[in-house]
């Protein structure tokens, strides 16, 4: 028998796989499937069958067909964190069962209180079985068909063969081959059919596997030699040469390391003062055993917890970036043939698994890297998390009180994000660096930080006050009175100033003499939308719309675009939203489309070059902008303009879209100044165009020659350079001729400090990081603009960047 018919297991909603909210899922990392959203709470058997293995938390059941397919069924998402609570299984392995058979009876109502999906995927791991699912997008009730499953015979030729190509590859990442970039490149070569040697001194690397590229502690400037076999090997290397071009996905990098404080203290990892009583974290380690349960079944339970431990992929952010980075090194070759490897002599999945992380610890350990030695600890995040869903007991997070300093030896980026974080304070850690992943994300949420305190603060009894100074690098247990009113005074005032900036973030920004400053957000994704309208935002100066472009086989097409543009202009609620078309191509390649190799990326075919040179794809995307927000609320932006015959080209495009979506409101159409050449014809390009805004990180990098990239000369890439300021005021001067707002959305500003000196070159509106709209809010209140110009006029005769950071921190 090749094909078997499916059921539905339990009544709900039947979906394609595409739709589930887990890029496990809905990427197919395991294999084809579909899924169904329960309306009841008994999973049955969806065809004649046998019981392969049970999940010991009773949440997935995996079914052997009688074509000899194999099956897994996984209640909702997450939910093997419940341990089992809720759910019970009704079968055991080796069970035969009849379509319509109890698999797992579960509590529907009060798993879906705690659980974070209830869709339940039912996916053929591997290749060997291909689905035919049946009218997706319904209701169905329990028995009904669903979907066919056939037998499929696979025959894969050897991988690799031919001759081979090589080419030398510069490590442009400012802070080397870390964890991201490394994740980003396994991510890149994954649709390539080749093999892929990476070559550092001595030291040889899969291309696919994510800690072996960790290992070769390539650090910035290193040149690797890249060797590909296979019938995309030329095309793999060329995708690798420009993946380079582009910093490896890694532009910002990370902060560099703090000085070490002295021996009393710690280092200063996050900045911030925290006043509360100690709480220890002594977790003790998750315990599995060493001996299998045959291969067949553990390879099965490496597979199921493969799945879980990826979990769900955040869109944008910093813990999405890190979840990408964890999602790559779970799916490393390497990681996974070594663990293979040790369940074939007999040890449990578990074992295996830890094994494998083991040896890629000390790996890395080897290299003498202080960089790569602290993504060691991601490599033990990563263990844990597998070794939990394996069904490995573990000790739960501590319960937090009111203003909890946590202190543990080392804290890993999972326990933080599953910390309570409304109730703690600050964290201290005996061990751990200052570039840490979970440093980054304590920054990111404004909890104080410091690390490396030394193993005397293991010893602080629980419930002992203490003072942390996340930028000082001290803990201060048991405080004198002296000591506890001064950091309470301190913390006093700076949340007085945080909850004042809160309070009025919603009234809109007019200096303190009655110039209107619009303050806008910058945006990249539906949840940057809803956080710059918690925080005030009046519209979004720039939308990013090369997110939907980027790390993708093909483009988005126009019914994509417009669902994503549309639920963003929803989410601002009629706010102005400015959508900048796609700045791809040059230094932010795509797959689908075919570049030359470019020596300056930077300064090749990108932005609205690009959309010029593809008319297809430009109006594709413009369809989709002018179906989707309505009104006034929608304005584009173009990005990379250095022309004025650019403008009239790209105006054109919008008017044939205007007409193909039947459009007649008028939509305003705005310039980036980003090149000197846009800032130096300000004039003639604010003469037809409705609006301009400048991005000040391009403006700056393009002015002083100097790529922010370029570890050698990032330090000069400071968008305070007097040169910079006098192209800021020269394009402030054109547009103000022909009465057209200027905003500006580059990093500066989200720099409340320089605010003033914005307005005063003549900026109308500013576009900051949704967090800090409430500050740069708060700093434009306090502005008289005579003394703006005041200040503008004196940064513009300045030297020096140093000479006009010193005048902002003392204007007199």
């Amino acid at each position: 028998m090749s094909e078997v018919l499916l059921v539905a297991p339990f009544a709900g909603w039947l979906s394609a796989l595409d739709e589930v909210a887990d890029p496990v899922f809905a990427e197919r990392m395991i294999g084809d499937g579909l899924a169904i959203d329960p309306i009841e709470g008994l999973l049955r058997a969806p065809a004649d069958a046998e019981v392969v293995s049970v999940a010991d938390s009773a949440h997935a059941v995996t079914l052997r067909l009688a074509n000899g397919a194999e099956l897994l069924l996984h209640i909702g998402l997450d939910t093997v964190m419940l341990g089992g609570r809720g759910f019970e299984a009704r079968v055991r392995p080796g069970d035969r069962v009849a379509a319509g058979d109890p698999l797992i009876r579960f509590d529907l109502a009060a798993i879906a209180r705690v659980a974070r999906d209830l869709v339940t995927p039912l996916v053929l791991p591997g290749d060997g079985a291909s689905l035919a699912l049946l009218e997706p997008g319904r209701m169905v009730a329990a028995g009904d068909e669903i979907a066919r499953v056939t037998l499929l015979a696979v025959e894969a030729g050897p991988p690799g063969t031919g001759d081979a190509v090589r080419r030398t590859i510069p490590v442009t990442a400012p802070l080397g081959l870390h964890a991201r970039p490394a994740a980003r490149m396994v991510a890149l070569l994954k649709p390539y059919d080749a093999t892929i040697e990476v070559i550092a001194g001595e030291r040889r690397a899969n291309g696919r596997s994510t800690t072996a590229l960790l290992a070769l502690g390539a650090r910035a400037g290193d040149q690797l030699l890249v060797e590909a076999r296979g019938p995309d090997a030329a095309a793999a290397l060329e995708a690798l040469a420009t993946f380079s071009a582009e910093r490896f996905g890694d532009p910002a990098g990370e902060p560099p390391p703090l000085a070490p404080a002295p021996p009393s203290g710690g280092i200063g990892a996050a900045p911030g003062l925290a006043i509360g009583p100690v709480r220890q974290f002594r977790p003790a380690p998750v315990t599995v055993p060493e001996e299998g349960r045959g291969i067949a079944h553990e390879s099965r339970a490496l597979a199921e917890a493969l799945a879980v431990a990826a979990g769900p992929a955040a869109a944008d952010g910093l813990a999405g970036d890190i979840r990408e980075a964890h999602r790559a090194i779970l799916a490393d070759p390497d990681l996974l043939a070594a663990a293979q490897a040790a369940i074939g002599e007999g040890k449990s999945a578990g074992w295996a698994w830890s094994h494998a992380i083991g040896a890629a610890a000390a790996a890395l350990g080897a290299t003498g890297d202080a960089r790569l030695v602290e993504r060691v600890a991601d490599l033990r995040d990563i263990e844990r998390q597998m070794l939990v869903a394996l069904g490995g007991s573990v000790a739960s997070l501590p319960a937090l009180g009111p203003d909890t300093i946590l202190i543990a030896e080392e804290l890993l980026p999972s326990q933080f994000l599953a910390l309570d974080r409304g109730r703690l304070a600050g964290i201290c850690t005996a061990r751990g660096g200052a570039t840490a992943h979970v440093v980054l994300l304590a920054a990111a949420a404004g909890v104080p930080m410091v690390v490396n305190a030394g193993p005397d603060v293991l010893a602080v009894a629980d419930g002992t006050v203490a003072v942390l100074d996340g930028a000082g690098g001290t803990l201060v247990t048991d405080p004198d009175r002296d000591q506890l009113d001064a950091a309470r005074s301190r913390q006093a005032q700076q949340r007085e100033r945080r909850a004042a900036e809160a309070r009025a973030a919603m009234a809109p920004a007019t200096t303190a003499d009655g110039t209107r400053i619009e303050v806008f957000a910058n945006l990249g994704s539906l949840e940057d939308a809803d956080a710059a309208v918690q925080a005030g935002a009046e519209g979004c100066g720039l939308l990013r719309t090369e997110f939907l472009f980027l790390d993708r086989a093909s483009a988005p097409d126009e019914a994509e675009q417009r669902s994503l543009y549309a639920g963003i202009a929803e989410r601002l609620g009629g706010r102005p939203l400015i959508v900048r078309t796609m700045d791809i191509g040059g230094d932010k390649p795509v797959p689908y489309l075919p570049f030359p190799s470019e020596e300056n990326p930077a300064l090749g075919q990108r932005g609205l070059r690009l959309s010029l040179a593809r008319p297809e794809l430009f109006a594709v995307q413009l369809r989709a902008i002018l179906a989707a927000v309505p009104g006034e609320q929608c304005r584009i932006l173009l990005p990379m303009v250095s022309e004025l015959a650019e403008l009239r080209r790209a105006r054109a495009a919008i008017a044939a879209a205007m007409a193909e979506v039947r459009r007649t409101s008028p939509v305003q159409v705005g310039v980036m100044i980003e090149t000197p050449a846009a800032a130096l014809l300000a004039e003639p390009l604010a003469a037809e165009a409705d609006f301009m805004s400048i991005g000040t990180n391009d403006l700056t990098q393009y002015t002083l020659a100097a790529d922010r990239g370029n570890a050698a000369v990032a330090g000069l890439v400071d968008p305070l350079h007097p040169a910079v300021l006098r192209l800021i005021a020269h394009a402030a001067e054109g547009a103000a001729r022909h009465r057209r707002p200027l905003g500006l959305c580059g990093g500066l500003a989200s720099e409340p400090g320089a605010a003033a000196l914005l307005v005063g070159l003549g900026v109308t509106e500013l576009s900051a990081t949704p967090a800090a709209v409430p500050a740069v809010k708060a700093v434009v209140r306090t502005i008289r603009t005579t003394d703006a110009k005041a200040l503008a006029d004196r940064a513009r005769e300045a030297t020096s960047t140093a000479e006009v950071r010193a005048l902002l921190e003392d204007p007199r």
